[in-house]
């Protein structure tokens, strides 16, 4: 697994740089009571909000640490997809924080942040690596897997708690990672889908 920073930028400069430039645009507009995840909004019918939750933070350590995670995951996958599948699994993987917090978590009432699509976007890059790199990419996904139950069952880091001044919602890193590998079968099997029409035609 070897990258270079110019990959960062031929490997779907926007997608990134866009997301970044949205998530700093948002916390210093101070946008984050209005876009933040809120059940009574929602049951209201506002499900937008199951989307711009993950667009803003609770401060700029959050967010740098968000786009620190973002970042490494550019670099070290972002070559392996198109910057449509990338849009993808961002997609269904903020869809499946987003619903996974408002029906299997009721009692929570709020919340921000990006990590949980990360960790979609994560295990997506996983599966690609493992395209080209078998052992790396099985290696990364039981590290994923073993932090995502280390989370379950004993929470989060204190230190990373500590640093954002707020409560980490280990569930919404489940779903971002179920988002994710949900996203990745859908594309293959959409793929799929395409080769045999073009076969029949």
């Amino acid at each position: 697994m070897c990258f270079r920073m110019t990959e960062l930028y031929r490997t779907h400069w926007v997608v990134w740089g866009g997301l970044f430039l949205l998530t700093a645009l948002f916390q210093a507009l101070g946008w984050v009571e209005w876009l933040r995840f809120d059940r009574s909004l929602l049951d209201d019918g506002h499900v937008l909000l199951l989307f711009s939750s993950q667009l803003v933070h609770l401060n700029w350590y959050h967010w740098a640490l968000n786009m620190a995670g973002m970042f490494m995951i550019a670099l070290l996958f972002g070559r392996h997809g198109t910057p449509l599948f990338w849009g993808w699994v961002l997609l269904v993987s903020a869809l499946a924080v987003g619903v996974g917090l408002w029906w299997l978590n009721p009692a929570l009432h709020w919340y921000v942040g990006l990590s949980g699509a990360l960790h979609g976007l994560m295990l997506a890059g996983i599966v690609l690596e493992m395209r080209t790199d078998r052992k790396t990419g099985w290696f990364l996904l039981l590290v994923v897997v073993a932090k995502l139950g280390w989370e379950q069952f004993a929470g989060a880091m204190p230190t990373s708690e500590k640093l954002i001044e707020g409560r980490v919602v280990v569930d919404a890193h489940l779903y971002g990672a179920i988002g994710g590998g949900i996203a990745v079968l859908a594309w293959r099997a959409f793929g799929a889908g395409r080769k045999r029409v073009r076969a029949q035609l």
